[in-house]
């Protein structure tokens, strides 16, 4: 298991020729230590898809099961029952460094149809945030298709992939803005690999608003917690409310204690999962700047910001929308929009709600001073 939640196979015994080599280069380079980086991608990668994967005119399929528990079925077998056709299996052939050579991985993550053309959301780091280099998907009634990679953002960790497949049964979204602590919660994946797929686990909704902190750089924020068992390969799989519709989508990233699990809120990826499907692919909006968290840069340079929370501006793109907006380096951005501004990751997550030539109002805090701006995207 990586750190990301993925199985893979045990790879092939190497040969006592193997291991003299091993024994060799170590005593060579011992000491050295060697880190691998994974870029992190401001917007999001965008994936051009080859024409037999494109979308289809005809009328989308529509999941219209209803849910109505009875004496006889249980409200959580009958979200299983709803639920069950729309959650896919995910198997991935990834290349893994080590030391001075690559070796073959195979990865098992989870995923969910959001469209009946062939469209699966899932998480980024299931797909190897984008560096997979075979993705298989395997349905309910046993078929298995290539997908090819539609969009993908490290930071949120979620991904959309795509299967030459129609008439497809997509799952309902819900309303992730309207959970309440208490409600009742469906868990469906892969918990430990295919040899478990489809695994139903019930638990109810424990915490909203949850922040993790992921790696030094990246703060998962606006979590949804619950008691539904979630293992590593549940990754990607739906988080179902008592209606059978879909509100998150669970992650294995975040490794916490027993009986947490996390789950990203449907609701932040309902205008990329709108735009993708309608446009075919996810034109994202600049705003020309680059920026750090408040904390960081404060411990980083050894400084003193005037502000508690939001995004400090350290650069500004010439001629972009925001200098043309007059924003200037050391600008603190606190709210964009209606949403206030608490970090980076929730900059990013805000700007995915736009598209190009919409006019924004961003509040500043420059040097203690609040000042109103607004925004033209590009």
């Amino acid at each position: 298991m990586d750190n990301y939640g993925n199985y893979y196979k045990r790879p092939k015994k190497p040969s006592k020729f193997s291991y003299f080599l091993v024994a060799l280069i170590g005593a060579i380079i011992g000491g050295i230590i060697t880190t691998y980086v994974a870029p992190t991608y401001l917007y999001g990668k965008i994936i051009p898809l080859p024409e037999i994967y494109q979308y289809s005119t005809e009328a989308p399929i529509i999941n219209t099961i209803d849910i109505k528990p009875t004496d006889e079925i249980n409200t959580v077998t009958a979200v299983a029952k709803k639920g069950m056709g729309s959650v896919v299996g995910i198997t991935t052939i990834q290349i893994q460094q080590e030391f001075i050579w690559s070796r073959t991985v195979e990865g098992v993550g989870s995923g969910v149809i959001i469209d009946s053309d062939g469209y699966v959301l899932t998480n980024s780091h299931v797909i190897g945030d984008g560096s997979a280099k075979e993705i298989n998907v395997l349905f309910e009634n046993g078929d298995s298709k290539k997908a090819e990679v539609v969009w993908y953002d490290p930071t949120l960790d979620l991904a959309i992939i795509k299967v030459n497949a129609r008439n497809l049964l997509p799952a309902e979204l819900g309303d992730s803005d309207k959970l309440e602590v208490g409600e009742i919660a469906v868990a469906i994946g892969n918990p430990l690999g295919l040899e478990f797929q489809r695994t139903v686990t019930a638990g109810v909704i424990s915490g909203l608003h949850r922040s993790i902190q992921v790696t030094r750089y990246n703060v998962m924020e606006d979590l949804i917690q619950t008691d539904a068992s979630i293992n590593p390969g549940n990754s990607g799989g739906p988080l179902l409310n008592s209606k059978g519709q879909v509100i998150g989508i669970n992650t294995a990233k975040i490794q916490t204690g027993e009986g947490l699990g996390f789950s990203i809120p449907i609701n932040t990826v309902k205008p990329i999962i709108e735009r993708v499907i309608k446009k075919g692919n996810l034109e994202p909006v600049a705003l020309g700047i680059s920026g750090s968290d408040i904390d960081l840069y404060e411990r980083q340079m050894g400084v003193d910001i005037k502000a508690d929370k939001g995004v400090l501006v350290v650069e500004v793109v010439p001629d972009s929308p925001a200098d043309k907006a007059g924003i200037k380096p050391m600008d603190v951005i606190t709210k964009f929009g209606n949403k206030e501004v608490t970090s980076l990751s929730a900059l990013r997550k805000e700007l995915y709600n736009y598209q190009s030539g919409d006019r924004v109002r961003v509040e500043i805090n420059r040097n203690g001073s609040i000042l109103n701006l607004t925004v033209e995207l590009d």
